[in-house]
Formats: C-alpha cells, structure tokens, sequence
C-alpha cells in the first residue's frame, strides 16, 4: 500500500500513476512493497523532524524512516516541498520532475542504496536516472 499525505497546502496530482511507478520500482529491484507513506510538508515541519529524530539543525528535502525487513519495503519518506522547488530551480528542473527524483530517493534507502560517500552520491544518482526513466507520461 503507498498513500499521500499532505501537512501543507500541497496538492499531489496523478497519485494512481505515482503509485504504479512506485510498485514498478520496487518489483525492478526484487523487493516487495508492504506500505509507504508519503508525508508533503514545508520546511518548518521538516526542519522539526530533522531536530528531533536525527540532531541535524539544517533544511532537507527529504527524511526516510525506513521500517523495511529484508526485501519487503515499509518506510514513512517526508518530503518538504518547499525544497523541492527550490532544488528544482537550482539544478534546472521541473518541479515534477525533482519531486519524483526526491521520492524515489526515498525508495531506494530503502533498498539499501547509499548516498554517504561520493561513490554512493554517483551511484544514487544513476539508479535515480534509471528509475525515473520508468515513469510514462501519457501525452496528448
């Protein structure tokens, strides 16, 4: 099960089609899915999160709190997105398109992918890539 929940103005479009992705995702890497949930929230609420469960005084874009037992997926990922569109105007990017980059990041921690390291930072970043590329978009 994968849900959307929203702790700001947010509005998630297109969350059947997110979800099938996401189940899509899962399955390339052999893992099953138990439950996912999606909290949207600013910066404020994030910032909290990131204070008290983790000691980080700074703004992220995503938290995992990856639940997960051996291949089988159970994670709540809080995305800010505020920083989202932020990101998405530093590094030149749709808004949609940083969004389901940040939510798939979410996904693979919980597949064990790293991001420590600048090998695992290169390494993230292709298995982003590659998993981006499975989501359709039918055009009109």
């Amino acid at each position: 099960m994968i849900n959307f929940y929203s702790e700001n103005n947010f509005s998630f479009k297109e969350s059947e089609k997110h979800q099938e992705w996401i189940r899509e995702v899962i399955a390339s890497e052999e893992f099953t899915c138990d439950e996912i949930i999606y909290i949207f929230c600013d910066d404020a609420y994030l910032l909290k999160i990131n204070q008290q469960f983790l000691n980080h005084d700074t703004y992220t874009d995503i938290i995992t709190f990856d639940n997960s037992l051996g291949k089988t997926i159970s994670a709540e990922i809080y995305i800010s997105t505020e920083r989202v569109a932020e990101n998405a105007i530093e590094f030149e990017n749709k808004y949609e398109e940083e969004l389901r980059r940040v939510m798939i990041h979410g996904v693979l921690h919980c597949m064990h992918i790293k991001d420590a390291t600048e090998d695992d930072k290169r390494k993230m970043r292709q298995k982003e890539d590659e998993k981006l590329q499975m989501f359709h978009v039918e055009q009109n």
